[in-house]
């Protein structure tokens, strides 16, 4: 019924619990996952959960806050994209939040990373998964010179598109990556007392364009904030929209379900299957 669009299952905080957590999802009819990669050295851990399980599917990529890590080339990206059941490039963007005391204008090998994740999402036609923090300008314009976009209908020729995870940013940037045809993820955020701004954002993204996420171990929503969080409260995020759009949470589910679908291009199961 429900699908986790981007979760960290390969941290310490749940993959010493991966059968409980995938217990607790059929219990909350959380069907599918995928899991994000973070480093090139992580990236054989990430890849095992979505080999070992026929409904856990992973990305390849480095997040733009990592430093200290392997830094990836073009041909890093493109032979694990190759690999089996990995549907997306990154998680990837930008992330001015903690400068540690350097200018926006020393942060130039973030956006030269960026680059790297879009010309080998341009070359694979996988989807972007596209972080972006106190940074969107940069991002969006990025995006634009790298050839990103996508259509709707997704023709020939198209940039990969993909989605703008763990969505904070305001209705302004919201409709440009709309524009620029991505989806947007939303987050157990929205449930949270001080996110009234976003929830409003979430209130005019058309669904058909939505996706919802945990981000978990991060990000618990309302009632579990504080805990560590799990797929397993993704519904707690569908429920939110559900609500500001005046839906039934079964409808959030299955169009959230069906825009997983068909932005990760992957095929609708059969009700029993999970």
């Amino acid at each position: 019924m429900y699908v986790d669009s981007h979760c960290h299952l390969s941290f310490p905080e749940l993959a010493e619990r991966i059968g409980d957590i995938r217990a607790e999802m059929a219990t909350a009819q959380v069907d599918r996952a995928l899991c994000i990669c973070t480093t090139l050295e992580e990236f054989e851990q990430v890849h095992a959960l979505a080999t070992g399980y026929d409904n856990f599917w992973c990305s390849a990529g480095v997040h733009p806050d990592n430093e200290g890590v392997r830094e990836p080339t073009l041909g890093d990206l493109l032979a694990l994209a190759a690999r089996p059941r990995v549907v997306a490039i990154g998680e990837t963007g930008l992330d001015y939040y903690r400068l540690n005391g350097r200018s926006i204008e020393a942060m130039e090998w973030q956006r030269e990373r960026f680059r790297v994740h879009i010309r080998a999402a341009r070359a694979t036609g996988l989807p972007l998964v596209v972080h972006t923090r106190s940074a969107s300008d940069d991002t969006l314009a990025i995006l634009r010179e790298e050839g990103a976009a996508r259509s709707p209908n997704g023709t020939p020729g198209d940039g990969p598109g993909g989605v703008f995870h763990c969505f904070t940013e305001t209705d302004a940037v919201a409709r440009a990556a709309l524009d620029l045809g991505f989806y947007i993820s939303f987050s157990g955020i929205l449930t949270f007392k001080t996110a009234q701004a976003l929830r409003e954002v979430a209130a005019f993204v058309p669904l058909e364009r939505c996706l919802i996420e945990t981000d978990s171990p991060y990000l618990a929503p309302v009632p579990h904030r504080g805990k560590t969080n799990s797929p397993a409260y993704v519904p707690f995020v569908a429920q939110q929209i559900a609500a500001l759009k005046g839906l039934s949470v079964e409808t959030v589910a299955r169009a959230t379900s069906a825009n997983f679908e068909r932005l990760f291009r992957l095929p609708t199961p059969n009700s029993d299957q999970y």
